[in-house]
């Protein structure tokens, strides 16, 4: 969940539109060599992009480059760190999408839903200070919304002369929310937005919408015995933290910024609730333990299951750390109650502080949430937002207003945190389908005649459109 979180102003966009701009104009030029060079050769020839890698994959090439990214746009001349990207080539002539996770970038070839939609290129960018692409030494105030998404407009800028047709942003989650924030910032970059079950906390200390969500998900029953488990885990607190601190020792396991193991082991059983219905399903409701009956080590392999022990361990926190620092300055967090809790909860739902160093300064900005969710009601131009019914970070959402144009929120029946376009009701999965075509320029005449009749432009490939995500409580 964790520790949800999510996410000025004219004058700061326009300053940092025209520094950025200013640092990519010598990169454009650069990327127009003669006809016939090599798609390598073009992208190399880019200013401050580096090859790491290439690998090869049918119908596609892949590259994973480094990019030169000023470590403070508007201060373009203080310093660089290289950002890691992927590029999956399919051809100049077809649309590029654009997708980030928001957190580190896969170098194992994949598809986006969109991309296979649209039959095109995919940039993926690696969000700064996710390691390895962190400024050394890392200034955690360059670490935000804005900074981010002028990241994104300074490389499609660069990639633009050489990508020339339609481009697309996405991302789901963390990257829904980014893709949401590139759009507010930099609004005639892209042609089109398609954002995944992106959370949308605008006021930070207002959570009672999760509360809501969580009283009414799924069955009675099944919360039940998701409630069961949580009071189960803490009543027997003393001797299952016996079995964490064997699970600790093995994995060399040390709770020095959480502040103990104690509060590691509260965190993930209060998580517990909140990730069974991020990542499974109300059919999975059956192969929850009757927690009464269950031994000591059955419970504790089934909540390490679903929420993960490794999770608030300096090992397991510390990859994820500008994340939660980004919690904790700009997106917000969840801060659920859990009234079956009452009376077994020592520390409560823990807020993003608690898992950054604290030689890392935060400080809460509670206007940048505000003003893009203002932006997007007001302003959303060829943007959609796809949840799922049962996912809780779906519970604050994305909405859009009288002032968009050419825009969709869409709900997947029954979908967790892995809703896609795929899963919706026919008629809005045709309907949305066809959008992202017509954004990308590709609408074949049936499908701008009948949305009806719209497909995915790519044939299935389940391991290029395999989804690579990690069981974590974050968005």
């Amino acid at each position: 969940m964790r520790k949800a979180l999510r996410w000025l102003l004219s004058l700061v966009v326009l300053i940092g539109t025209i520094s950025a701009a200013g640092m990519t104009a010598g990169a454009a030029t650069a990327a127009e060599p003669a006809a016939g060079t090599d798609i390598k050769d073009r992208i190399l020839a880019i200013p401050g992009m580096k090859l790491i890698e290439e690998k090869p994959y049918p119908g596609y090439r892949f590259f994973v480059l480094t990019y030169d990214q000023p470590v403070d746009h508007r201060q373009p001349r203080k310093g660089t760190f290289a950002q890691r990207i992927t590029l999956l080539h399919k051809d100049t002539t077809r649309p590029t999408v654009f997708f980030t996770s928001g957190y580190n970038v896969s170098t194992t070839p994949r598809r986006s839903e969109p991309t296979a939609i649209v039959d095109g290129n995919q940039l993926s960018m690696e969000y700064r200070f996710f390691t390895p692409s962190r400024p050394q030494p890392a200034d955690w105030s360059k670490l935000d919304i804005w900074q981010a998404a002028s990241d994104q407009h300074r490389l499609f800028t660069a990639l633009k002369p050489v990508y020339d047709r339609k481009w697309l942003s996405t991302g789901g989650s963390k990257g829904g929310m980014t893709a949401t924030y590139y759009e507010r910032h930099y609004p005639r970059d892209m042609d089109g937005v398609v954002a995944y079950v992106a959370p949308n906390d605008v006021v930070n200390n207002e959570d009672r919408a999760y509360d809501r969500f969580l009283a009414n998900v799924g069955t009675a029953e099944c919360r039940d015995r998701l409630h069961a488990v949580q009071r189960e885990a803490l009543v027997r607190r003393a001797p299952m933290e016996k079995i964490y601190e064997t699970y600790a020792a093995d994995g060399g396991y040390t709770f020095t910024t959480v502040g103990s193991l104690d509060r590691a082991y509260e965190a993930v059983v209060l998580d517990y609730a909140w990730a069974f219905w991020q990542y499974s399903l109300l059919a999975d409701c059956e192969s929850v333990p009757a927690a009464a009956g269950a031994s000591d080590q059955e419970l504790f392999d089934h909540i390490d299951a679903v929420a993960g022990f490794s999770a608030y361990a300096d090992q397991g926190l510390s990859a994820y750390t500008p994340y939660y620092y980004q919690a904790g300055t700009e997106l917000g967090s969840p801060d659920i109650a859990q009234p079956h809790l009452k009376g077994l909860s020592r520390y409560g739902y823990q807020p993003p502080r608690n898992f950054v160093p604290r030689d890392i300064p935060m400080r809460f900005k509670p206007w940048v949430m505000k003003d893009v969710d203002t932006w997007v009601r007001h302003n959303a131009t060829r943007m959609m937002f796809v949840y799922g019914e049962n996912d809780p970070w779906g519970a604050e959402p994305f909405r859009v207003g009288k002032g968009a144009r050419d825009s969709y929120v869409y709900t997947a029946p029954g979908a967790n945190h892995g809703a896609n376009v795929a899963g919706l009701v026919p008629d809005e999965k045709a309907k949305a389908t066809a959008a992202i075509l017509r954004w990308a320029g590709v609408a074949p005449a049936a499908v701008q005649e009948n949305p009806a009749k719209a497909r995915p432009l790519a044939e299935a490939d389940a391991r290029l459109d395999k989804r690579d995500m990690e069981r974590t409580l974050r968005p």
